[in-house]
This record gives structure tokens, C-alpha cells and sequence, in this order.
């Protein structure tokens, strides 16, 4: 399994290569009133308007610094958590804003894994692996937000597609 890895308050993360779409350079988003403040706004991508997460408020650290090495890493979830992507409903597509986008990994590389925390409210937080040197977390950016949340923006982008 290949990873994205990136760092969010200093520390290192990934995300399973085969979610992310593209990876942009920063972009600005409109504020989204009455969201949780991990949801940035939405964006323009391709004609069409998408959520953008930052991933620090989201992993309750400080905002990210606008530097040349944050990036937004567009990845597409399920748009209801739970169900079977064959049933109907179209994916959602994210932006994820993360700093030092810096390289694809291979899981292999693995020396050590530690599975899955479960820790309550961050279900996001996958297994943890130790590759080159540093430890690594893996989050699964399917559980990286709230069903409720997910579903409402999954419905407004149907509204908007259709």
C-alpha cells in the first residue's frame, strides 16, 4: 500500500495513496457561517464548489502558516459513511489542507505497527507506522468527519450537481 505523507503541527501523518485525487497548491475558500472551524469554506475545483478541511483545526492543533509547502489534498470519501458505494450514491470530494506534502511512501517499508487507538471522537485516527525512522499516522479520511456533516454536504453537492 502506497501513502501520502504530510506533516500537521509538526508531525507526521499519511493518507492512503489511492483516495487522493490531486494535490493543489493553497487555495481560498468562502467561509461557510454556523460551520465547525476544521470546515474552512468551500473552494472552486474543476467548476464546481468543494469543502476544504484543515486538517490541524481538525486534529484540534493550532492553523496551519500559509507557506509555499501547504497544499490542499483533494480526496473523495463515501457520502454516506457505512454503505456500499455501489448503492447509489455518488462519493464526496474533499479538500484537505496539510503542510510538507512531501512524498508517496510504501507501507512495506513498515518496521513497526501499532493498529488503530480507537480513541472517542478522533475514529479518523487509523493505524500508526514506523517508516524511516519516524512514526507515522495513518488517518481515515472516511471517518474524518462527522456522519451528520458528511451527509449535509454530500446532499448540497447532489443539489448543486443535478
Amino acid at each position: 500500500m502506497q501513502l501520502l505523507t504530510f506533516s500537521v503541527a509538526g508531525q507526521p501523518y499519511a493518507i492512503e495513496s489511492r483516495q487522493v485525487i490531486e494535490v493543489l497548491p493553497l487555495v481560498p475558500a468562502r467561509p461557510l457561517p454556523q460551520a465547525p472551524d476544521y470546515l474552512l469554506g468551500i473552494f472552486t475545483y474543476r467548476g464546481r464548489l468543494m469543502p476544504l478541511v484543515d486538517l490541524a483545526r481538525r486534529l484540534g492543533a493550532p492553523p496551519p502558516a500559509a507557506r509555499l509547502s501547504t497544499r490542499v489534498i483533494v480526496v473523495e470519501i463515501d457520502a454516506e459513511p457505512g454503505t456500499d458505494r455501489g448503492c447509489g450514491t455518488a462519493p464526496l470530494r474533499l479538500g484537505l489542507v496539510a503542510e510538507n506534502v512531501v512524498a508517496v511512501r510504501s507501507a512495506d517499508e513498515a518496521g513497526a505497527m501499532l493498529p488503530p487507538l480507537r480513541l472517542p471522537g478522533a475514529e479518523y485516527l487509523d493505524r500508526a507506522l514506523r517508516i524511516g525512522g519516524e512514526t507515522v499516522q495513518v488517518i481515515d479520511v472516511h471517518k474524518l468527519l462527522p456522519a451528520e456533516l458528511t451527509a449535509g454536504l454530500a446532499a448540497a453537492a447532489a443539489e448543486v450537481g443535478s
